[in-house]
C-alpha cells in the first residue's frame, strides 16, 4: 500500500498546489486504494496487486493535462517523443518473452556442442553409429549440431523482428514522463526477487559444472569427454537462465536510460559491438579448426572462456579509458 501512496506522492510532487489537483490526487488515490483491496482479497500477491492497479489506471499524465497543467518528461532536452505507460507494458511483456527464446537459442547452441562431444566419443567407443562407415560417424553428430544451431538462430531472428517495432526504445529514441518512469521503477522492483534467486541458482551451477570433468575422469579417459560433454550442459542451463533474467533486467535499463543504456554508455557500445562482431566469428573458427583438424574435442572448448575473459578484459579498460578521456 505505502508503494501506491508513494507513486501518486511523487507523480504530484511537482505539480501546483491547487484545490482540484488535490481533488484529483485524492480520487486517483481512494481508487487506487480500493482496487489494491480487491486484487488482494482475490488472492494476489503484494506485488502482483501493485502492478495491476498502477498499469490498470493507465496514463495519469493524460488527466492531468486535461487541468491545464504542463507534465515535464525527464528526457525532454533529447527531443524525442514521449512513450506512455501503454507502450511501456506492451514493449517490457514483448522483451519478456524475446528474452526468453533468445535463451532457448543460445542454451541450444551449447547444447548441440555438447551432444556432439558426446556422439563422437560414444561413436569412438563403438556404443553408436557401429555398423556404419567412419566418415558417416563423423557427420552424423555434427548434422545434429547444425540442426540445433539452425534452430537456434530461427530463434535469434524471430526476437529480433518482434522486437522490430520498439527500435524507437532499443535505440534510446523516446522520451519517459513522471509517473511513467516511477511504473517500471516499482515493475523493476516487482522482478528484483526473481532475478538475485535466478543468478544465485545460476552461479552455482557453474561452480558446480566442472565436478562432471572429474567424476567422469575416474572411470576412464573417454570420461574427461562424457564429463566435458555434461559440463556444456550445465553450463548450458546456467547460460539460459543469465540471458532471460539479464533480458528482462535490460527492459527496465533501456526504459529508464540506465547503466550501459545511458547516452555516454550506448556510444562506448557501438565500438565494443563492432569488436565483438569480428572477436567471437574468430574464436568459433579456431574452436572448430582445432576440434576438426586434430580431434581434440575434450580441451577445444577451452577457447570460448579464455575469449570471454579476454573481451570482458577490453571492454573493462575502453571503459575506463573513456570515463578518464570525458
Amino acid at each position: 500500500m505505502d508503494t501506491i501512496v508513494n507513486y501518486i506522492e511523487n507523480v504530484f510532487k511537482t505539480l501546483p498546489k491547487t484545490e482540484e489537483l488535490k481533488k484529483l490526487k485524492s480520487e486517483i488515490l481512494n481508487n487506487m486504494e480500493d482496487k489494491y483491496e480487491e486484487l488482494k482479497k482475490d488472492g494476489k500477491t503484494e506485488n502482483e496487486a501493485i502492478g495491476i492497479v498502477i498499469s490498470e489506471f493507465g496514463n495519469i499524465d493524460e488527466i492531468i493535462k486535461e487541468f491545464g497543467v504542463e507534465i515535464n518528461n525527464s528526457n525532454a532536452e533529447e527531443f524525442f517523443p514521449t512513450i506512455y505507460i501503454d507502450r511501456v507494458k506492451e514493449y517490457l511483456y514483448v522483451k519478456k518473452q524475446t528474452s526468453f527464446l533468445v535463451s532457448i537459442g543460445v542454451a541450444l547452441c551449447m547444447l548441440g556442442a555438447a551432444i556432439l562431444i558426446m556422439l563422437q566419443q560414444m561413436a569412438e567407443d563403438r556404443v553408436i553409429l557401429t555398423g556404419v562407415a567412419l566418415d558417416t560417424r563423423d557427420i552424423v553428430p555434427v548434422i545434429i549440431l547444425l540442426i540445433f544451431v539452425g534452430i537456434a538462430v530461427g530463434l535469434f531472428i524471430y526476437s529480433g523482428i518482434t522486437l522490430e517495432k520498439f527500435k524507437d526504445i532499443e535505440k534510446g529514441q523516446f522520451a519517459i514522463s513522471s509517473s511513467t518512469r516511477i511504473f517500471i521503477e516499482e515493475d523493476a522492483k516487482s522482478i528484483k526477487h526473481y532475478k538475485t534467486v535466478g543468478i544465485i541458482t545460476g552461479v552455482i551451477l557453474c561452480i558446480l559444472s566442472p565436478i562432471a570433468i572429474f567424476i567422469g575422469g575416474m572411470f576412464s579417459e573417454s570420461g574427461y569427454v562424457y564429463g566435458t560433454s555434461t559440463l556444456l550442459l550445465i553450463v548450458a542451463i546456467a547460460v539460459g537462465l543469465f540471458i532471460n533474467l539479464g533480458g528482462n533486467d535490460d527492459g527496465h535499463k533501456k526504459l529508464l536510460k540506465e547503466g550501459e543504456y545511458s547516452i555516454e554508455s550506448r556510444k562506448s557500445d557501438k565500438v565494443i559491438g563492432a569488436v565483438a562482431s569480428i572477436v567471437w566469428p574468430i574464436a568459433v573458427i579456431i574452436f572448430l579448426t582445432w576440434s576438426f583438424l586434430f580431434g581434440s574435442w575434450g580441451i577445444s572448448w577451452i577457447v570460448f572462456p579464455i575469449t570471454g575473459v579476454l573481451f570482458g578484459g577490453f571492454c573493462s579498460v575502453y571503459k575506463s579509458i573513456k570515463s578518464v578521456d570525458e
